[in-house]
């Protein structure tokens, strides 16, 4: 067995797939990318990935931005501006720059291949990751798992049941773990021969060796074959190529019943991804201090209640509230408060997600509904109880949930 340790984590780079435009997410990405949507009140969507390398001991980081990267540039910068270069260590912003013609990039390997440049550079594996999943991993075991199979690629796989698994990528399997086959959506999954009844579902982490993963490339584009995505083409062709191919069996470090990975798509499963936090005993464990989830730790004062005489009474119940938000004299139930929000006198807001700096008047009423940043909420307003009313200024989800956009004014 190879040693598991620094000497691995020295030749492996890190390159996070962060350029997607989340386009059944608007307008949530009207100004950003999905990658940079908040999430959980004080994180936003790539934190999770980064938290992952940063606990698996990873230190050599390419973010891959694209489209509406503004703000996701400058919450690297803000919140992750913790490496030391002198020591090998960084995280880079890397945008689109026309390397190799004149595109954009046009697919996940295609984004690889146009920043080759960087991986040849003392790096014999690189980890490859997609920065809009919410989960728990430690990368390094997947490394590890990679050199004992002396494998071309390995693929973090999720078993799900079968009925589910025809809406994901799924991969067939041998007995050792070998990837024989991989097929997009498929109408009857193959099962997991160890596991019946579940099938093994592409998770979007990927371990190459470097020096085959840039020959590939080059030797599709050679042939004249379509190289600018993983799961569409070259997973497909390497198998045809007798490749050596391995699924790694996610290891969750949740430590729930149920492995937990998300990709929160929709407008919908966003929200039901973030109600989940204010359960009981949520799936998603933001607590545990063996596995801390980073993000920008803004200087702001404490959350603060304020009471007044009579109803003014300033309570907030199975909800997140942080740092630096007010509720003066209002009600908030099983919500989430992003920071410096100010809940005034009288107001009402249940199950919903109010995001950063905004300001909910007296007497209004909000119900399962997402306010994005910067939204003024005047007074006695109500949105959420009237559906076909809100349908008239706001955006609808099938389930009934109202998106009121980033720095709407009324």
């Amino acid at each position: 067995m190879a040693y598991l340790g620094s000497s691995l984590l020295r030749n492996t780079a890190t390159m996070i797939l962060a350029g997607g435009q989340g386009e059944r997410l608007l307008p949530l990405t009207k100004f950003r990318s999905k990658p940079s949507v908040p999430f959980g009140g004080k994180y936003r969507i790539i934190d999770f990935a980064l938290s992952n390398c940063l606990n698996s001991g990873l230190r050599k980081i390419y973010v891959l931005t694209q489209y509406k990267s503004d703000s996701l540039t400058q919450h690297l910068y803000e919140a992750w501006n913790i490496f030391n270069p002198e020591l090998g260590e960084f995280i880079y912003s890397i945008p689109p720059q026309l390397k190799m013609d004149n595109n954009w990039y046009t697919g996940t390997s295609n984004a690889i291949y146009q920043n080759a440049n960087l991986l040849k550079n003392k790096n014999e594996y690189v980890l490859i990751l997609s920065g809009d999943h919410i989960y728990k991993m430690d990368y390094l075991k997947m490394l590890q798992y990679h050199l004992d199979k002396k494998a071309d690629l390995s693929i973090s796989s999720l078993y799900v049941p079968k009925s589910i698994a025809s809406q994901f990528g799924v991969i067939k399997i041998d007995d050792n773990y070998r990837v024989i086959d991989f097929v997009e959506k498929p109408t009857n999954p193959p099962e997991i021969p160890d596991r019946p009844g579940q099938s093994f579902v592409n998770m979007g982490v990927y371990v190459f060796k470097v020096e085959v993963l840039l020959k590939i490339i080059e030797e599709m584009a050679q042939k004249k074959l379509d190289n600018s995505d993983f799961g569409k083409h070259i997973i497909p062709y390497m198998i045809k190529e007798g490749y050596d191919i391995f699924s790694f069996r996610f290891e969750d470090e949740n430590y729930k019943e149920k492995p937990y990975w998300v990709d929160v798509g929709t407008l919908d499963s966003y929200y039901a991804a973030s109600m989940d936090l204010l359960n009981v005993n949520p799936d998603f464990n933001l607590y545990d201090l063996d596995w801390p989830l980073r993000s920008r730790q803004v200087q702001s004062p404490p959350a603060k209640t304020i009471s007044h005489e009579g109803e003014r009474v300033g309570r907030a119940y199975n909800s997140l509230v942080t740092d630096g938000s007010v509720i003066s004299g209002g009600l908030v139930e099983r919500s989430i408060l992003g920071p410096h929000v100010r809940v005034n006198s009288y107001s009402y807001i249940t199950d919903s997600i109010i995001m950063d700096r905004c300001d909910i008047g007296r007497h209004s009423r909000i119900r399962r509904t997402i306010i994005d940043k910067n939204v003024q909420i005047p007074e006695g307003t109500e949105i959420g109880f009237d559906l076909e009313e809100d349908k008239k200024r706001f955006k609808v989800t099938d389930t009934g949930i109202v998106i009121i956009p980033k720095n709407y004014k009324f």
